[in-house]
C-alpha cells in the first residue's frame, strides 16, 4: 500500500512468491527493498519500485533463518538461523548477493528470536529467552541485560537511543541502548502470554510507545507513564504487531489475526482511516 499526500491509500503490489505463511519482514532503511521469511523457508529481498523478487536467498544461505534485520547503510543484513536442536546457534551478515561475509556461532552464541541494528550501525541488539545480548561490531566486545520473563520481540527508537522489549508475563520494557539502565521504565494494561506481539516508538521524538495485545485492541502509552493513555478498538482477534509511520507522525498501523491491517490516524476523535 502507497500512502498520498490526503492521506488516502492506494494498493501498489500484491508480492507472490512464498508456500509458507510469512513469518517476518523487514523493510530497508533507505525504503527500496523488502526482505520477508517464510517458516522454513529461504530469505527473499524484493524491489519495492518493482515488486518484483530480486534474489531467494537460499542459493547462498543454507541457515533456516529466525529473524533478520537491515545495517543502516541498506547494503547488507544480519540474519539469526533457527535450526534443530542439535545445531549450533549461529548469527551471520550477508550482502544484498546473498553472500555470506561474516559468521558467529557455537555455544556462546544464544539462541535468537529477535535482532536489530543500531542506526549508526556499531552495535547488534539480539533477544534471547531470558536476556538481551550485545556485541559492538568494531570490536567484538558483548554484554549482556536479564530478563526474568521470556522476550518475544524487541523494538529500538528511531535514534537508537532507547529499546523496548516485549515480555510474555504481559509487560513491556524500555531499556537505553548505552547499558545505563539498572531497572528498566515498565508498560503495562496490554494482554500477552502466548503469542509473539510485537511493539514500537512513535510520535515527536519517540515519546509515545504503541503495542499490539491479545485482546484485539491496540495501546499507546506516552513514555512518562506505566499506564495506557489511549486504547484503538476495532481488530476482533490477537493485533501482533504495530508499526509507526516515521514520517508522519500522527499515523499507526495494526495487524491482526482477524486478516486485516488498520491504518489509524491521530485526530480527535482517532479515526480509522482504512482497513
Amino acid at each position: 500500500m502507497e500512502v498520498e499526500e490526503d492521506d488516502t491509500l492506494t494498493k501498489k503490489y500484491c508480492l507472490e512468491g512464498h508456500k509458507s505463511p510469512i513469518s517476518f519482514v523487514a523493510w530497508s532503511p533507505n525504503d527500496r527493498m523488502l526482505l520477508t521469511c517464510g517458516n522454513g523457508e529461504s530469505l527473499r529481498l524484493w524491489n519495492v519500485d518493482t515488486g518484483e523478487c530480486n534474489l531467494k536467498f537460499g542459493a547462498a544461505v543454507k541457515h533456516i533463518i529466525a529473524s533478520c534485520a537491515w545495517f543502516p547503510n541498506s547494503e547488507k543484513i544480519v540474519c539469526a538461523s533457527s535450526e534443530p536442536e542439535s545445531s549450533p546457534n549461529m548469527i551471520f551478515t550477508c550482502d544484498l548477493e546473498g553472500q555470506e561475509l561474516e559468521m558467529w556461532a557455537g555455544e556462546r552464541i544464544p539462541k535468537v528470536s529477535d535482532l536489530a541494528v543500531t542506526p549508526d550501525g556499531k552495535h547488534l541488539i539480539c533477544v534471547c529467552p531470558n536476556e538481551i545480548w550485545f556485541r559492538e561490531l568494531r570490536k567484538g566486545r558483548e554484554w549482556k541485560i536479564p530478563e526474568r520473563q521470556t522476550i518475544s520481540s524487541l523494538s529500538l527508537s528511531g535514534d537508537g537511543q532507547s529499546m523496548i522489549v516485549n515480555l510474555n508475563s504481559q509487560e513491556i520494557h524500555l531499556w537505553k541502548t548505552n547499558g545505563s539502565s539498572r531497572v528498566p521504565d515498565k508498560f503495562k494494561g496490554h494482554k500477552q502470554g502466548k503469542f509473539v506481539i510485537r511493539s514500537c516508538f512513535g510520535g515527536s521524538d519517540y515519546h509515545f510507545i504503541a503495542s499490539g495485545s491479545e485482546d484485539s485492541q491496540v495501546y499507546i502509552w506516552q513514555r512518562c507513564m506505566e499506564m495506557p493513555i489511549k486504547v484503538l478498538y476495532g481488530h476482533s482477534m490477537t493485533v501482533n504487531c504495530v508499526s509507526w509511520n516515521p514520517a508522519r507522525p500522527q499515523m499507526l498501523a495494526s495487524a491482526s489475526d482477524d486478516r486485516t491491517v488498520r491504518i489509524w490516524l491521530g485526530r480527535k476523535p482517532h479515526k480509522l482511516l482504512a482497513t
